[in-house]
């Protein structure tokens, strides 16, 4: 693996390159894209495909890449589809097939209608897309909540409010709102505030993110193989509800894949997954066989 950096007018982008450009058998590279996760959260995954050249990189702001020049500290897809973009033409390999988990699903999709050129095949799997909600305006009081409470009592706090929002089975009902705060100690989390109020998953730096809503006629229209995903035990919590609220707005084919979420990590890892049969089912869906 070569890590290196593309430093780019108001970013420094961190990116590794497992394999040679151009391929040897002359398929397309595979990207793995996160947000807020970043590269290091594949590894278990690019295990997977030792017989492709596989791309990972840390989103602008977010690990390695937390040199900015923008003066700024949201999480816009619409900027890390450029990142991507400028990414590609940097390595000379496009174009790219994509597995783009979760905030990196919404890139994806961004990507696919800025820059169809940079693609062959996205595979978006749970993107946190509130819009393709029926009741988007209460999930996004939910996650009002989260960055409400992150914002005055700190991360352990907000870690238990975002654990029992995006774990909630089914449409944000009354009954959720009328829940109390969640207690962190319940989830083996700090009760006291350490002050700090940057992360990415629970600050306001995400909004971007989760209220991005693409073109769905251009999606429709786009030259781009896309694949919406759903992990088979995510069961009807957010982001699988978001899932398929994408693919019956856009008509865009919903794939099962093993696990949750995040069901692509290593199953002797913090969050466990299956890292191997999720690899063999992305493979699955790389070739065409949905």
């Amino acid at each position: 693996m070569t890590t290196s950096t593309l430093e780019l007018p108001d970013v420094d982008l961190v990116h590794d390159v497992r394999g040679p450009i151009p391929t040897v058998d002359g398929r397309p590279p595979l990207f793995m894209i996160g947000q807020p996760m970043c590269a290091d959260g594949f590894a278990a995954l690019a295990r997977e495909f030792p017989d492709r050249t596989v791309l990972t990189y840390d989103p602008r702001g977010l690990g390695r890449s937390t040199t900015r020049r923008d003066g700024r500290t949201d999480q816009d897809p619409k900027d890390q589809a450029a990142d991507l973009h400028a990414l590609v033409e940097h390595l000379g390999a496009g174009p790219v097939d994509v597995f783009a988990s979760s905030g990196g699903a919404v890139t994806g999709l961004e990507w696919a209608l800025a820059h169809p050129a940079d693609l062959a095949t996205v595979v978006a799997h749970e993107p946190p897309s509130l819009w393709a909600l029926p009741d988007a305006d209460a999930a996004g009081r939910a996650t009002d909540r989260v960055t409400t409470t992150y914002a005055e009592k700190g991360f352990g706090h907000g870690m238990a409010e975002f654990i029992r929002m995006s774990g909630w089975q089914g449409e944000y009902t009354d009954d959720y709102f009328a829940q109390p705060p969640a207690d962190p100690a319940q989830f083996g989390l700090p009760t006291e505030d350490d002050g700090s109020r940057d992360d990415p998953l629970l600050s306001a730096r995400s909004d971007a993110v989760t209220a991005s809503r693409p073109d769905v006629d251009a999606l429709r229209g786009t030259p781009v193989r896309i694949v919406i995903g759903v992990g088979e035990e995510t069961g009807n919590a957010v982001t699988a509800r978001t899932a398929r609220g994408v693919a019956e707005a856009t008509g865009l084919p919903l794939v099962v894949f093993p696990s949750h979420h995040g069901g692509f990590a290593a199953a002797d890892g913090p969050w466990p997954g299956k890292s191997v049969e999720f690899g063999a089912r992305l493979r699955e869906v790389l070739a065409g066989d949905l």
